[in-house]
């Protein structure tokens, strides 16, 4: 037996102390990756959310508002629809300070024997979009055909494969990056497959709304502000010169969004530094109660000729191992808990929840890995120092 092999024995001949440590600086790790993860994916769900839109204002019907709310379209991806004389997009591409406009519709599939399943349509103008096809291609490079769909990424159909809605079969060409919000479970297509579904539900008398012909009809507008204007006041303007609209600027719309992610964000660091100051002194607690528990243990390793640095060593040893695999299970508990459960998480949290990438959380993994193991450490350097206080002498006499 060395000194050097010592620490490893220790290790194996005392499952409780060694489960004990190995625990707590498993909940250590867990809590700053976990934790950590968490908070960044929030970011990133927002990030993603407002790169999607791509406008700067968003026209609706002004009775949008009252019939639906164009958040949960817009934001949520909840289906529903609305719509407006499609007069309306020529007068908004006249307003002073406005550089693109593009109209979308919306139309929401029913869970009856029509539709596949009951989802958010999203028709968009290819020609003039700048919104969904930046998105879109990064999936899918071709044209969209009449009846061609692209699908979020949480719709439950592989690319070939078909949907049926209102008793037309549309073709699944592509699915997208996941967002991290709702608009994961969305569907979308080019204007004429859109008319032509909401033409079908009118024919089956499942929407109620679209009277009028579906050539002479949109749902909403976005728009794109020229350099140099202020977006408020084309908003403000569009609100009185053009009848039956309601102009929402998109950031006022994420507002309630980034401020909810912000309370989350603050009470999830507040807890892992909650976490981390009780571990801590935990930490300190149990490896001063493992020195005194093992006093006369180490007074025999003196006494047998064993240096204070070596004893200081053995100690170190102990608790950079324990730290390092407690540290390397709590990243991967945290990673796979995370990623198993962001969809509960952005339902819970009804906030957009997208993981960071492979390199940002594999950065994120070893930074927490790092700390895990320095802190710990420290609090062996602790006992290390009460350690070498320690008169071997004194320590053996005391049980005569």
């Amino acid at each position: 037996m060395t000194v050097h092999s010592l620490p490893f024995k220790n290790i194996r001949h005392k499952p409780s102390r060694t489960a004990a440590l190995a625990v707590i600086v498993f909940l250590m790790a867990f809590t700053l990756l976990g934790g950590t993860l968490s908070v960044l994916s929030l970011q990133r769900g927002l990030a993603a959310l407002e790169t999607r839109l791509g406008a700067d204002i968003i026209v609706v019907p002004d009775t949008a508002k009252s019939k639906m709310n164009l958040e949960n379209i817009v934001l949520q991806g909840i289906p529903g629809y609305f719509y407006m004389d499609k007069e309306c997009v020529d007068k908004i591409a006249q307003v002073e300070g406005v550089e693109q406009v593009s109209a979308q519709y919306y139309l929401a599939s029913v869970s009856s024997g029509c539709c596949s399943m009951p989802v958010q349509i999203i028709g968009f103008d290819p020609e003039t979009d700048f919104s969904v096809t930046p998105w879109i291609r990064q999936s899918y490079g071709e044209t969209l055909g009449t009846l061609d769909v692209v699908v979020g990424c949480n719709i439950n159909k592989l690319v070939g494969g078909t949907l049926k809605f209102y008793g037309l079969e549309c073709n699944v060409v592509a699915k997208l990056d996941r967002t991290g919000t709702e608009l994961d479970n969305a569907v979308y297509g080019n204007v004429d497959t859109v008319k032509k579904l909401i033409a079908a539900s009118v024919e089956k008398g499942l929407n109620e709304l679209a009277k009028k012909d579906p050539d002479k009809i949109v749902s909403s507008v976005l728009i794109k502000v020229k350099d140099g204007y202020n977006i408020d006041d084309v908003t403000d303007y569009i609100n009185v010169y053009v009848r039956h609209v309601q102009a929402v600027r998109t950031k006022s719309m994420l507002t309630g969004v980034a401020d909810s992610l912000g309370g989350v964000s603050n009470v999830i660091q507040i807890l892992i530094a909650a976490v981390w100051v009780f571990v801590l002194i935990l930490l300190f607690v149990v490896f001063s109660a493992m020195i005194n528990e093992r006093k006369r243990e180490f007074a025999v390793y003196r006494v047998m000729g064993t240096s204070k640095s070596m004893l200081a060593k053995m100690v170190l040893t102990e608790s950079t191992v324990l730290s390092f695999s407690g540290s390397v299970l709590g990243c991967a508990a945290a990673v796979l808990c995370v990623s198993s459960f962001s969809t509960v998480i952005e339902n819970q949290l009804q906030l957009p929840f997208l993981l960071p990438d492979f390199g940002t959380a594999a950065i994120c993994g070893l930074i927490t890995l790092a700390a895990s193991v320095v802190i710990s450490s420290v609090a062996a350097f602790y006992a290390a120092i009460k350690l070498s206080r320690v008169d071997a002498g004194l320590i053996l006499r005391e049980g005569n």
